[in-house]
């Protein structure tokens, strides 16, 4: 199988790649900036035993309330929170990544929706929140500005990166009260739990294995990658790259920073010296500008695989193309305040927080796009605060917080 991985020649300065470093995760990752080619390994963030264990997982019905998938949960080892069991309203403090893309506004503008709930019925009397912007070291700052505020009840931490919040978070967990961690991990067990939708390798898996259904051995794909070295993304193509090569499918995977005009670019230089049968994405940023590319050079449309972004469905429904939208559940930014109503009411909570990431099907298409009537393009269809105060409105207008 042919297969390479490459910058685009005009790559974004890194700021810029930062910022749009994808659906769900924007640590602080120095992109390349000289234009030139930067080959990586995939084989070295694949992982059998968690490819394995999050495969079996998509497959897994959920336990939990109906219809409140952010209150649900996959083959979950329950932990006892007697021992924070406490009465009265509760004061939270977030030390929040960023909100620096459409996916983390999104979820950002939920949370705080969920946040109105929890105060009046008494369970959460604030939520002090903290903006790292992308930056190890802001983050690492805004949690020890917490620690040594003191008048935290429980630490809420969606960190930047992995093993640079590592201490910090392990420095809030030795205050004794509870840390909730969400969106990435932490090379630590010490938070109640670690909220996260099943994973990078789900994605990988679920996209590939539609594209392939859908293609024929020596087909060719173009994989549309943001950045390297964000190990959720890097999941994705592990996953996808192994089942492509698997197949017999051609793949070859461009680095674009979810510029929409480079992702033009790369798209039509490959259909100058070829057909190509699908595209590939580890996350919806741009996938218009890549459907717009067929458009102008007169082709037929891939299969395409993009993201439940609201932009990318309302094409793939214009157009009528063979298409699926997979999900990094967004919804998961309701969990974390929940989480800590039930910790404090001494409920069970799982160590391992997995909620269901589930992908939307061209059979699903019709009604989420409905249901999403009025959303900005930047919206995700499967955000889940349809019962919450202030829906809609709020989401259409981007009220960030």
């Amino acid at each position: 199988m042919r297969r390479h991985t490459r910058w685009a020649p005009a790559i974004l300065g890194a700021a810029a790649v930062i910022a749009l470093a994808g659906c769900t995760t924007d640590p602080t990752v120095t992109a390349p900036t000289n234009g030139a080619d930067e080959e990586t390994d995939s084989t070295e963030w694949f992982n059998q035993e968690l490819y394995d264990k999050q495969d079996e997982e998509r497959g897994v019905t959920p336990e939990g309330p109906e219809g409140q998938p952010w209150l649900q949960h996959i083959n979950a080892e329950m932990v006892d929170t007697a021992g924070f069991a406490s009465p009265g309203a509760k004061k939270a403090c977030f030390a929040n990544a960023s909100i620096s893309n459409p996916w983390r506004q999104t979820g950002w503008i939920t949370m705080n929706e969920q946040l109105k709930v929890l105060q009046q019925a008494g369970a959460i009397s604030e939520m002090e929140t903290r903006d790292a912007q992308d930056n190890d070291d802001t983050q690492i700052a805004d949690i020890d500005y917490f620690i040594n505020e003191g008048n935290c009840d429980v630490f809420i931490i969606s960190p930047n990166s992995t093993a640079a919040m590592t201490p910090a978070v392990e420095r809030a967990c030795d205050t004794g009260k509870p840390v909730i961690v969400f969106d990435r991990g932490v090379e630590t067990d010490c938070p109640v739990t670690f909220i996260h939708p099943i994973g990078g390798f789900a994605w990988g898996i679920d996209t590939a294995e539609f594209l392939i259904d859908q293609l024929n051995e020596g087909d060719k794909v173009v994989a549309l990658r943001i950045l390297p070295g964000v190990d959720v993304l890097e999941q994705r193509w592990a996953a996808a790259e192994k089942l492509f090569e698997e197949a017999g499918i051609d793949a070859v995977d461009y680095f674009t920073g979810a510029d929409p005009a480079e992702i033009k670019k790369i798209i039509s230089d490959e259909l100058a010296t070829g057909d190509v049968q699908g595209i590939w994405m580890d996350a919806g940023d741009g996938a218009v500008a890549a459907i717009e590319a067929f458009e102008d050079a007169g082709v037929d449309y891939p299969v395409m695989t993009g993201e439940d972004e609201l932009s990318f469905m309302r094409k793939w429904e214009e157009t009528g193309m063979t298409a699926l939208a997979p999900v990094y559940s967004n919804f998961q930014w309701r969990t974390p305040l929940l989480a800590a109503q039930m910790i404090f009411a001494g409920q069970e909570v799982p160590k391992e927080w997995v909620l269901p990431q589930v992908p939307i099907t061209e059979d699903e298409r019709a009604q989420f796009l409905e249901a999403n009537e009025g959303m900005p393009d930047g919206h995700y269809a499967k955000f889940g605060g349809e019962d919450l105060p202030g829906y809609p409105e709020v989401w259409q207008n981007r009220q960030i917080p």
